[in-house]
């Protein structure tokens, strides 16, 4: 038998669990215990399995505390406690007439179930989907839902993979989620995390080799050494029953950089032709969205071309480059962006790093994005998104320092350029609630661990332990919840009108959304505070400066589609109020 996600099939009989570790395997079912009998391969079978709705676990060796199944679908009682036998089957699903969103030409929202609302449930964050709707959003990225230990965190110390975090709603409430996003023609990606295991409830290397090696969070993957096979089947199991089984658009992987795999045939490559199947067989397509630090763009070659063909993948690049620009923040990774003609090139080229020098890795980084061949819808864009966010000490959002005609510039910048543009939520309205760090272990020791760690992290950045919110306090995420009272309001509804109208202008110039990077120019004053961006028949015209200023086009201007402050066609350009844009047509 071969690695599968979750539980066997309800219909098909029995138990079964690879576990080559352990000399014994007993079966645990609403408190009965049956031993189980092992394969060559490590596997373990019991010929009767559990009920729909049962509890169940396993214990290994002497241990008499039962184990959560690795593939567990469900576990009501939190990471620690027995699985529950789940039918996938049973939920009855609205979406029969759903045909899918891909991700070229979409608009993509970040959001947090846990902080989207203060109830941070699916069910209430279904309840503001409608302002999504009205945005122009395409496409809802939705951060980790995996069970972890506690209430609230960001998701991303998740210990069981097939199984949806329980106070968010458990999967039945997932479900109803997605359906509600179907259902206004919202597609749906979900945030998943392979390349390590949060520190509480992590079981999994109890059973078998699924680890070796180290990352930046612990231990690696086995994605290539001794028994990495199962490792493997069960990494790309677990993401094709999570398409499958709550109908998602895709998914967002989780820093693939981190995952250590020598084979000629990489996991990443492996996922993508599994998925690609699955795509023609649900006909619909199917996103996968890579996280990856390597600047190669490899990430999203297509397979038939020899890459690990990725749908799209994160372009910290863009990021860094804007926000520099916007912040005129200069420390850090963001020092070899702060020159003046480092935003025009990086919004022509995707990558500034490609096989040039990284002063803040004091090593060359990358390669050449190949621009007739690679179109920039591969790449996802943002000026914020919750890394960036809420890897800052206090969690502050850029509003919080920048001037709102600045904001404005980058969302223009953003949402006119050829990338896939991706909002974090509250961004489109400027949100004064910051984003910060947090978690809830239930272990006191633990708690007190990541609080120290925390505090240290920052404290060699410069920050004084009394300014780094705990990350412990459930203060620190009740303060990260969005206020909602903020969109209908000054200064805020200002700032969603803007992005509404560049969504809606997206929407109605197909100029806008042209992802050939070979059609796409650039120009820069010699300071680079005055873009101007060449769209088809459009001009997308960025004033940075704190004055008024003249951007020169390459023809008249005839008509100013999109103008946020003054705009007006001047002889042989268009004269912008300071840090102001206009989209004009010439």
């Amino acid at each position: 038998m071969t690695a599968t996600f979750g539980p066997p099939p309800l219909g098909e009989p029995g138990l079964h669990v690879w576990a080559p570790l352990p000399r014994r395997v007993r079966a645990w079912i609403d408190g009965d215990v049956s031993p189980m009998s092992r394969d060559d391969a490590g596997w373990w079978h019991l010929d009767s399995g559990p009920a729909p709705g049962a509890d169940y676990g396993f214990l290994l060796d002497d241990d008499p505390t039962p184990l959560p199944d690795p593939r567990s679908a469900h576990q009501p009682s939190g990471v620690h406690a027995p699985s529950r036998r789940y039918d996938h089957t049973a939920y009855r699903w609205g979406d029969t007439v759903w045909t899918g969103r891909q991700c070229a030409g979409s608009v993509i929202y970040e959001l947090h179930i846990g902080t989207f609302t203060a109830e941070g449930t699916f069910d209430a964050a279904a309840d503001r989907l409608d302002h999504l709707v009205g945005l122009g959003v395409d496409l809802v990225e939705v951060m980790p839902v995996n069970a972890f230990d506690g209430r609230h965190g960001w998701g991303y110390d998740g210990v069981l993979w097939g199984a949806v975090h329980e106070p968010y709603g458990g999967p039945d409430g997932f479900k109803r989620f997605v359906d509600a996003c179907h259902a206004r023609g919202l597609g749906v990606l979900l945030d998943v995390v392979y390349n390590h295991l949060g520190p509480s409830g992590a079981y999994l290397p109890r059973f078998g080799p699924y680890f070796g090696g180290e990352n930046a969070w612990g231990p690696s993957l086995n994605l290539d050494g001794e028994d990495s096979d199962e490792v493997r089947a069960f990494v790309i199991g677990n993401a094709l029953g999570m398409l499958r089984d709550f109908h998602l658009d895709g998914l967002r992987l989780d820093a693939v950089h981190a995952l250590h795999d020598e084979r000629a045939t990489p996991v990443l490559a492996g996922l993508a032709d599994e998925v690609a199947v699955l795509s023609a067989a649900l006909r619909r397509p199917l996103s996968l969205i890579a996280e990856s630090d390597r600047n190669d763009p490899r990430t999203v070659t297509a397979r038939e071309a020899g890459g690990l063909g990725m749908t799209a993948q994160w372009c910290d690049d863009l990021h860094h480059a804007l926000h520099a620009a916007l912040t005129g923040e200069d420390g850090g990774y963001y020092a070899d962006f702060a020159g003046p003609g480092v935003l025009a090139h990086t919004l022509e080229h995707a990558f500034l790093h490609a096989g040039t020098y990284s002063s803040f890795r004091r090593r060359t980084h990358g390669a050449p994005v190949e621009r007739r061949r690679i179109p920039g819808s591969r790449f996802v864009a943002s000026l914020q998104n919750h890394d960036q966010i809420g890897n800052r000490a206090t969690g502050d959002r850029m509003a919080a320092a920048t001037d709102p005609g600045l904001l404005a510039c980058g969302a223009a910048l953003l949402l006119c350029s050829p990338y896939t543009p991706m909002l974090f939520m509250g961004e489109e309205w400027a949100a004064g609630t910051p984003w910060r760090f947090f978690a809830s272990f239930p272990d006191p020791g633990l708690a007190d661990a990541v609080r120290r760690g925390r505090r240290r992290e920052f404290a060699a950045h410069g920050w004084g332990a009394a300014d780094i919110p705990d990350p412990m306090d459930p203060a620190t995420r009740d303060a990260s919840v969005l206020d909602w009272s903020e969109p209908g309001r000054a200064p805020h509804a200002a700032m969603l009108a803007t992005y509404r109208d560049l969504i809606a202008l997206r929407r109605t110039h197909a100029e806008l959304s042209d992802p050939r990077l070979d059609r796409f120019v650039v120009d820069a004053a010699p300071d680079g505070r005055v873009l101007t961006l060449h769209r088809g028949g459009l001009r997308v015209v960025c004033n940075l400066r704190p004055e008024d200023a003249v951007a020169a086009l390459d023809r008249p201007a005839t008509a100013v589609l999109l103008a946020r402050g003054a705009a007006e066609p001047v002889d042989g350009g268009v004269r912008l109020a300071a840090r102001s844009f206009a989209v004009v047509r010439t």
